[in-house]
């Protein structure tokens, strides 16, 4: 054939080769949507088996498991307030086959430490899967029943009440040293790796207060083996209705905290959305929804956007903390 169809044929031709690898990123998010996940997927917690980030994780893992018909497991990395399991997570391909149980720390991290190893963009958020509030845990040592009575004993004892905290710059020791600076007490910090450890110590009555998620104390505080002095929600609880908020203690001091699902960033947004798409069902179940209330959290997903948006008015708060308290590390 010869004239000008083979000739316009020629031309198509060179033209698709020259636009092929140009079509191919177009194709392939759609492609590994349709085919993730096709082998197991680590979902990394940066905090000890058994604690308030731990216990979510593994029921998200296992209903992920059962949906995905492949295997998502929990991978425990407790160091550094976190930052190992993200440094992980970044360090992975970004494909959604290493994911992170993201939780305030993230932020906080990188609010405290001038050289994290990571930055907050280098995290997609995928979908919140729970808010909580923190409860005011006071050990059964201390003479106190209740939150009057506690910061009665304290300024009498001015630097016998130890707190614990959980990594620099905790939200745990950000809280406790607001809580000082308004009722004007003095405690003494005592730091330690994880959460599951303090509550054991606040059970021994070696260590005195600590500003803990709900989730990790109320087993221990409906067997009356701690007390929870009161909680910074702005409204009672429905787990904890007997439990006064600090704002009916004539305290305005209102403080949340959040857990969610992450992936690296760069992930395709097909398998960030199958990811989301998955998770809120979830969060939506009643089995879910009944554990995370029990506890005194709230059950919450999101898009990845208002995900983001979560995390930038947290970092934005903490740093302010952060800077007014002088917790910024090397």
């Amino acid at each position: 054939m010869s004239g000008p169809v083979a000739a316009l044929r020629r031309l198509l031709a060179a033209l698709a080769f020259t636009l092929a690898p140009l079509a191919a990123p177009l194709v392939a998010p759609a492609n590994a949507a349709e085919t993730y996940p096709s082998r197991p997927i680590r979902l990394l917690v940066g905090f000890g088996a058994g604690g308030p980030t731990d216990i979510p994780a593994r029921f998200i893992a296992d209903r992920l498991s059962e949906a995905f018909g492949q295997r998502v497991f929990v991978e425990n990395k407790p160091a550094a307030g976190g930052i190992m399991a993200t440094r992980d997570l970044i360090a992975q391909p970004a494909d959604g086959y290493t994911l992170l149980l993201c939780t305030h720390f993230e932020p906080i991290n990188v609010a405290v430490y001038r050289n994290a190893g990571y930055k907050l963009s280098d995290i997609a958020p995928v979908s919140l899967i729970a808010e909580y509030y923190y409860g005011l845990a006071l050990s059964n040592s201390i003479p106190a029943d209740n939150f009057e009575s506690f910061i009665a004993y304290a300024k009498a004892h001015p630097g016998d009440v130890t707190y614990a905290t959980v990594g620099a710059g905790s939200a745990q020791e950000i809280v406790a040293r607001q809580l000082e600076k308004i009722t004007g007490i003095t405690m003494n910090r005592i730091p330690f790796r994880g959460g599951p450890q303090v509550v054991q110590e606040l059970v021994a009555g070696r260590v005195n207060f600590y500003a803990s998620p709900t989730l990790a104390v109320v087993p221990q505080y409906r067997g009356g083996q701690l007390k929870i002095l009161a909680t910074t929600s702005p409204q009672r609880l429905n787990g904890l209705p007997e439990v006064a908020t600090l704002k009916e203690k004539g305290i305005d001091f209102v403080r949340i905290g959040w857990l969610g699902v992450c992936a690296a960033a760069g992930t395709p947004s097909p398998i960030v959305k199958t990811l989301n798409d998955h998770i809120a069902s979830i969060v939506a179940s009643a089995d879910y929804r009944a554990m995370i209330e029990k506890a005194g959290s709230i059950p919450i997903s999101s898009t990845p956007q208002e995900f983001a948006a979560v995390i930038d008015k947290t970092s934005e708060d903490v740093a302010a903390s952060i800077k007014e308290f002088g917790m910024q590390q090397e």
